[in-house]
């Protein structure tokens, strides 16, 4: 865990107080200790708390869409039959296994202006409206088509890892419920919801982890953050700071400063699967 975990963290946290850019990489200039110079940049920047709410909102409808998502579908294998229960779940894990740039890049050419079927599908029922249309120049339209690739890409997992915990409820709980007279409504609220907390607390904790440090989607499919950067999430952002600009000690400040915030949800995490008896 040491080289793995701990020295990658001790590195990022020492390049962040650090002034360390192109020049300093190179070796053409020393290196000098600017302690929270850094931070105290970063924080001071309201670009930042501008992506930082954008990240949080951004994080809050991916999750809450997964859930939906997945929730509804692993009740819906607990319907169907046989045959029907193999294709959404092949299909589910299709879409789970696929790589993320390889499904960024699969949406972006569907939602593509000039050669996406989606134009062109609207076109041919009558919307002319959408001939040449660009999904993303507009924030907010580009945000909900590339939540609906984060939410194709994480709600296989909700959908297994409910379906399993609905699967193993007592049958003999449900029957009981049934003979005094409960419905599906009452059984979910009273006895199913009740029993999956444990499993759907983890299940939210390890999504708004995941989808707090989303890259991979938002920068193939907005170009590296949209028009005047209007589409920047903090991963993006600190990518652009390190990267694009070569200020490395800033996009170094900035990981610290998730890594700081993730913490709390991580915390949450570990003391939930201690409470359902899982081993860390």
């Amino acid at each position: 865990m040491i080289p793995l975990v701990a020295y990658p963290i001790y590195q990022l946290g020492l390049l962040s107080v650090l002034d360390f850019g192109q020049a300093q990489a190179s070796g053409g200039v020393p290196t000098s200790f600017v302690g929270f110079g850094n931070y105290q940049k970063i924080l001071s920047d309201g670009q930042f708390w501008s992506v930082l709410l954008q990240t949080i909102g951004f994080a809050a409808f991916c999750v809450v869409a997964t859930l939906a998502v997945g929730a509804t579908l692993a009740v819906l294998l607990t319907r169907v039959g046989r045959v029907p229960r193999l294709v959404l779940t092949t299909a589910a894990m299709a879409a789970w296994a696929a790589p993320a740039m390889t499904g960024s890049t699969v949406w972006s050419f569907l939602f593509d202006t000039n050669l996406g079927l989606v134009n062109k599908t609207l076109v041919g029922i009558g919307l002319d409206g959408f001939h040449e249309y660009n999904w993303f120049y507009d924030k907010w339209t580009a945000f909900l088509i590339v939540g609906a690739v984060v939410v194709w890409h994480s709600f296989p997992f909700v959908m297994v890892t409910l379906y399993a915990g609905i699967k193993a409820i007592p049958t003999e709980v449900l029957e009981a419920a049934a003979l005094d007279g409960a419905g599906t409504w009452a059984t979910f609220r009273r006895i199913t919801a009740p029993m999956l907390r444990p499993i759907l607390t983890i299940v939210v904790i390890q999504s708004v982890i995941w989808d707090f440090k989303v890259f991979t989607q938002i920068y193939v499919m907005t170009e590296g953050g949209g028009i005047a950067g209007q589409n920047l999430v903090l991963n993006v952002y600190a990518y652009q700071k390190a990267f694009a600009s070569s200020q490395y000690g800033l996009g170094a400040a900035i990981g610290v400063i998730m890594l700081l915030i993730l913490v709390i949800p991580t915390v949450l995490y570990i003391r939930s699967l201690r409470r359902t008896g899982n081993e860390l």
